[in-house]
């Protein structure tokens, strides 16, 4: 391959790498990966500068934009930070600019936190907007979801903060939260998140606030930036900004010597492991801002600041066999059975290998040698083969199964999808107890008492064999298995009882059809009212429901097509559950805002802001968070926030009043209780 022609494979790869890690948040490289390929990009192109293209992955920063957010520049540019994976080029940063300042400085070493950077901008002492990166130059408006973030301030303590001021940071999601969320995605078969970066951008890019605030996210705030800042020292300045409530590390350091940053970069790399959130390097800063202007940036990054990024943790081990396990869907994951190996302070003897496309690009055989990896990820998962240690003696290259590994039947893959399916759904064990797992979660029947493991001995014990079976059970049965007493039993039975009364566009999502989540089940009890009627629906009635797709609706059709599937719904229609809206949530519904998308901000009289939210789905309307230009106006009560009220006013959008609003859906103006408002949606 000559030169240019690897310079056009080279732009293709990281245009479609970028794009996966920025906008898709599926990264398929490891950092270091994506980092050789640029520079080995760079370093092409300045050997052949007639090959100059403004639209290279080297002329531009990773972007992060998305198309559901408006957009807002940057009053300081968001630029990326130089790279580096040696300490040698750690001593030649130092000395560098030592060269350019000739004179005395510091260098402030701090943790690179690993998540998704954010921009706060401040006046007088409030928060007014949060921006995201984007690409540098512009990025997303996102001030609603970061609200939500208990660590992000508000409102400002006192102290001497500039009237007007912009503060930059990570916007992180703890360990916990994020091996909590990723707990429940593998519940509900959704796929993982490989890594808490990936969360918390996936997160803050939600529509829902309250769905932001319940995945509980975090920050770190690392750079000040403004006219009238405290300090020439940017840590003097991080330190002062502490005082007026930020979150700022308590783990930076200034350091004058080279030696005294590598034992930094020394500590860490060990330490970091212990820490709550995640960390991919560290930042090295020129400490003063009067030298920082003095030495100025470079086409794309700063030339006072770099970034060491952390190796990625990995070992070497043997691969002993691959077994398979099967979800609730059917769908077939492989896993790699290996030899015990410690890695990032645990021990690993399985890893994923996601799919069959990955183990044939790995070209796997039983016996092979193989890289596993975690650095930044809670998933382990094997990166290469170490093929100079491959012998004539191998053992047999690694086949996807064949057949379900559970009951025999022969396996099959959906057109577009890369995942293998079993398509017995009726009568293969862990299709079945993880259709019964996800019918009693949290956000279907929420049935408590009803864990893995019980389900596991109910089936076992042959008291339950589909969902329905649970309204079949009575206490004595229960507590004459093992570990489960009288007292456990009567709860279990008081909970399925009361699982009768969750209304049906929970019901609807509790029997598992296939792509009918939380929301998508909310959309189809709205528009069909009932069981009897969704069941009897067509593709065209259902794709003709705003956001029904073709994929979605024949995954209903198919689903009531099958007697199985019908059976089972009667016989819990038969036990009491809920098949249709009540008359309260139907009572008043109107199509008086169909089509329309509305903001809700401010401070109301006559009804909670759940309440009028409730109010605008009822009548066909459409909730949204932030204001953009798809926005049909802004129901705005008392303080409105002023970033909202300055958007709207930009883009044209109109203030609806609380009594406007009341009159426009022929509503009463009373005051209601939250009690005489159940609506689900």
């Amino acid at each position: 391959m000559s030169e240019t022609e690897r310079i056009t494979e080279l732009r293709e790869l990281l245009h479609r790498y970028n794009n996966l890690y920025y906008v898709q948040n599926a990264p398929v490289i490891s950092d270091i990966e994506f980092d050789q390929l640029m520079h080995e990009l760079i370093d092409l192109e300045e050997k052949h500068p007639e090959l100059y293209d403004a639209n290279s992955p080297t002329q531009r920063v990773g972007s992060d934009i998305s198309k559901g957010f408006e957009q807002a520049e940057h009053r300081y540019p968001m630029l990326s930070l130089d790279n580096t994976y040696s300490e040698q080029e750690v001593r030649e940063f130092f000395q560098r600019i030592s060269g350019l300042l000739n004179e005395p400085f510091e260098i402030c070493c701090e943790l690179k936190y690993d998540g998704l950077s954010i921009s706060l901008i401040y006046e007088d002492g409030k928060l007014v907007q949060a921006v995201t990166r984007g690409d540098g130059v512009k990025g997303d408006i996102v001030t609603d979801n970061v609200r939500t973030i208990k660590s992000v301030p508000l409102v400002l303590q006192k102290g001497n903060y500039p009237r007007e001021f912009e503060i930059r940071g990570e916007v992180l999601m703890p360990w916990t939260s994020f091996e909590k969320l990723n707990a429940e995605r593998e519940q509900q078969e959704e796929p993982l998140f490989a890594n808490p970066r990936n969360a918390a951008s996936g997160t803050l890019k939600l529509q829902n606030p309250q769905e932001v605030s319940r995945r509980q996210l975090d920050s770190y705030l690392y750079y000040l930036l403004g006219e009238q800042l405290p300090f020439d020292g940017h840590y003097e300045n991080m330190m002062e900004a502490a005082k007026w409530g930020f979150k700022v590390s308590d783990h930076m350091k200034k350091c004058t010597t080279i030696e005294e940053v590598l034992d930094y970069i020394s500590y860490w790399d060990t330490e970091r492991k212990n820490l709550p959130v995640a960390t991919d390097g560290i930042v090295l800063k020129v400490n003063s801002l009067r030298q920082q202007r003095n030495l100025g940036f470079k086409a794309k990054s700063p030339r006072w600041a770099i970034a060491y990024k952390f190796q990625a943790e990995r070992q070497l081990t043997r691969l002993n066999s691959v077994s398979y396990q099967v979800g609730r869907t059917g769908a077939v994951t492989p896993v790699a059975n290996l030899d015990p190996v410690q890695l990032s302070g645990t021990i690993v003897k399985r890893a994923t290998l996601h799919n069959a496309d990955i183990i044939k690009g790995l070209d796997l055989h039983i016996g092979d040698m193989v890289y596993v990896e975690k650095g930044g990820e809670i998933i382990p998962k094997i990166t290469a083969v170490d093929m100079d240690s491959r012998s004539i003696l191998m053992g047999d290259p690694v086949r996807f199964a064949d057949v379900c590994p559970e009951c025999g039947t022969k396996l099959i893959r959906y057109e577009g999808e890369a995942a293998y399916y079993c398509p017995n759904s009726i009568s293969c064990p862990p299709q079945i107890k993880g259709r019964i797992e996800h019918f009693v979660s949290r956000k279907a029947m929420n049935i408590d008492g009803l864990g893995t493991e019980t389900i596991d001995l109910f089936y076992q014990a042959g008291l339950i064999k589909d969902i329905a079976d649970l309204y079949t059970l009575k206490a004595m049965d229960i507590c004459r298995l093992e570990g489960l007493g009288e007292k456990s039993a009567v709860s279990i039975v008081h909970g399925i009882e009361d699982s009768k009364k969750v209304p049906f566009e929970r019901v609807l999502f509790a029997i598992g059809i296939r792509f009918v989540g939380e929301t998508v089940a909310k959309i189809l009890a709205r528009a069909f009212k009932s069981m009897e009627a969704l069941e009897n629906a067509t593709m065209e009635q259902l794709t003709a429901v705003n956001e029904i797709g073709t994929k979605i609706a024949q995954s209903i059709v198919s689903f009531f097509a099958d007697e199985r599937s019908r059976e089972l719904v009667n016989r819990l229609k038969e036990f009491g559950l809920q098949m249709e809206l009540t008359e309260d949530q139907t009572q008043g519904g109107t199509e008086l805002l169909s089509g329309k998308t509305i903001v809700i901000s401010g401070v109301f009289n006559h009804h909670s802001r759940d309440e009028y939210k409730a109010l605008i789905e009822r009548h066909g309307g459409k909730n949204a968070g932030s204001i953009s230009a798809k926005t049909s106006f802004v129901l705005a009560g008392d303080n409105m926030g002023p970033a909202k009220r300055e958007k709207a006013q930009e883009l044209g959008i109109k203030l609806v009043s609380e009594t406007e609003f009341l009159e426009m859906i022929n509503e009463k103006i009373t005051t209601i209780t939250s009690n005489e408002l159940l609506l689900p949606f």
